[in-house]
């Protein structure tokens, strides 16, 4: 890092400070603090879901495993289709219904069972992925680029991670929602400018797409985007089933995410938020996994040199600081890590705020109803701090879960915790049957048998059920199938509960579920579409089958 690498970071802290410092002046009450006084445009919602998506763990984890396994994580990237779920199929829902949370949302379909369930799930949920890995991940670049600044590479990981926990977190309490969106439409844009350069400069030293293709066709099965169903790592099969279960609960369920239509100005603007995000979605396979091949191709060819594990493979999460210290000029240096720091601070504030809202509103504020507002505001702030020591506590028990990964850790946590939240959303929105007893049961059911999976895997990763037996098998076992099976588990323990029970009174589901929609809300929906999303959804798809048919060939 140069001087001028240093005063472009600068500037960067410069303009956050300042765009915080003007949206705390507009928050007053908890509508403002927790959903940005429900007045966002379309074009601040896209951005947002981008931002908070697109954390540091994707710039480095993603490019890692670009580098280590190809093209195979590009299936949870284009989950554009995903948003448009969310758009046309959820959205509608949980906007006109007016809540805060989605915990808030099932209380309103189920009972405050549900309620109590799903808030702690997401808040552990939390700890376990968006706070670890997204602090983790910021890390291992601090460490890389300044190893000597703080006395070791070891002090600039902790310096680095502590850092930008404090910063992220001094803004997020100011500004509430409102200064993390906004602050997030530049850190958007800063982030996609210094992500393209890296592929970029990366291209021109390899000597161009060609040359890529060339490299990595010679191991063309290890980066292919469809592995046979003999791969130990990515069948195609799993691929299918644990994607989708990941995606609905993340894009369509998860408080982090949906909080942000749910601060629209109108049900259209969130709609065409939701719809503009999934064009941004497609983006991170461009700026970061196809640089992370790149980076693979540039270190066989001897041109940089990526870091080794003790097993001697391409240690893929440093494939990303590696390239950005050995490609990059001065200047256009500080403007990458300033795009990282941008990814990593939105995604944290994203996660502080949602951590505050949902310990506020679906725990706090239900045993202490009598708070005043400013109370609240008080007390999620508290919440979010303890949330984040949980999670950077949690940090070295990652390494033993993460064997394929950072990226790849995330979504095996992601694929154990979402089943039972997706079953229960969707069955709870397409089937009025389904009651109380039967969504509290299958959140339950769900939750505990995905931690002892985790459990077991971490336990199996630190060596402690050697290499037979029945908790080896459990630990060792594919986490896209083990995703497939809780899905299938939970389905089945939702409907059976609901059926050994009364089914739900018809007042308390009225507009709740697809086959209660009232006519007033049926008319209001459709006055929220026309033309412009019609169009903008088929070009989404169109974009994504694209992408889809290339890769699927593009080594052959």
């Amino acid at each position: 890092m140069t001087p001028i690498d240093w005063i472009i970071l600068a500037a960067y802290f410069v303009l956050l400070a300042t765009i915080a410092w003007y949206s705390s002046r507009q928050t007053a009450t908890t509508t403002d603090y927790f959903l940005a006084g429900r007045n966002l445009p379309w074009f601040v919602v896209g951005c947002s879901l981008l931002a908070s998506n697109i954390g540091s763990e994707h710039i480095v984890g993603l490019a890692g495993n670009g580098a280590t396994s190809g093209m195979a994580m590009a299936h949870w990237e284009l989950h554009a289709w995903i948003m448009l779920m969310l758009a046309w199929v959820f959205v509608p829902f949980y906007y006109r219904s007016g809540v805060f949370t989605m915990p808030e949302f099932l209380e309103r379909r189920f009972d405050s069972r549900s309620r109590w369930t799903l808030s702690i799930v997401s808040l552990v949920a939390y700890v376990f992925t968006k706070v670890s890995v997204t602090v983790y991940a910021g890390a291992v670049v601090f460490m890389t680029l300044l190893p000597d600044t703080f006395g070791s590479p070891e002090n600039a990981f902790w310096v680095g991670a502590l850092t930008t926990v404090v910063l992220t977190g001094i803004y997020t309490v100011i500004g509430g929602l409102r200064a993390v969106v906004y602050t997030e439409v530049a850190q958007t844009g800063l982030l996609l400018f210094g992500s393209v350069f890296i592929t970029i400069f990366g291209l021109q030293q390899l000597g161009g797409w060609g040359e890529l293709k060339l490299v990595l066709g010679e191991n063309a099965e290890r980066f292919a985007l469809w592995r046979p169903l003999s791969d130990p790592d990515f069948p195609w099969l799993g691929i299918m089933i644990a994607s989708p279960v990941v995606g609905i609960w993340y894009w369509c369920t998860d408080q982090y995410i949906v909080q942000r239509t749910l601060a629209a100005r109108s049900l259209q603007e969130a709609r065409r938020g939701a719809i503009f995000g999934g064009f941004l979605k497609v983006l991170p396979v461009f700026i970061f996994l196809i640089p992370g091949m790149i980076g693979y191709a540039l270190h066989t060819k001897g041109i940089i040199t990526i870091p080794a594990k003790a097993d001697g493979s391409v240690n893929g999460d440093m494939v990303f600081p590696t390239m950005v210290a050995s490609l990059l000029p001065a200047g256009l240096r500080g403007i990458v890590v300033a795009g990282l720091l941008s990814a990593l601070m939105s995604s944290l504030a994203s996660l502080f705020n949602s951590c505050a809202t949902l310990f506020t509103v679906d725990i706090y504020q239900k045993l202490r109803p009598n708070d005043s507002q400013k109370q609240l505001v008080r007390v999620g702030r508290i919440a979010t701090g303890l949330v984040v020591i949980a999670g950077v506590i949690w940090i070295p028990v990652m390494k033993l879960i993460s064997g394929g990964g950072l990226y790849q850790y995330l979504q095996s946590v992601q694929g154990y915790l979402a089943p039972p939240i997706t079953a229960v959303f969707l069955l709870g929105l397409f089937f009025k049957r389904i009651n109380a007893n039967g969504a509290f049961l299958g959140l339950s059911v769900g939750f505990v048998l995905g931690m002892v999976k985790l459990t077991l895997q971490a336990m199996d990763g630190a060596g402690q059920f050697g290499d037979s037996g029945l908790l080896h098998f459990i630990g060792s076992y594919n986490f896209l199938y083990a995703s497939g099976w809780l899905l299938a588990i939970s389905v089945v323990v939702v409907i059976v509960g609901s059926l050994l029970s009364p089914p739900p009174n018809e007042e308390q589901i009225k507009g709740l579920t697809y086959s209660s929609i009232t006519p007033e809300q049926a008319a209001e929906n459709r006055a929220s579409w026309g033309g412009p999303e019609v169009w903008a959804t088929a070009g989404v798809l169109a974009l994504v089958g694209g992408i889809y048919v290339y890769f699927s060939f593009w080594l052959n």
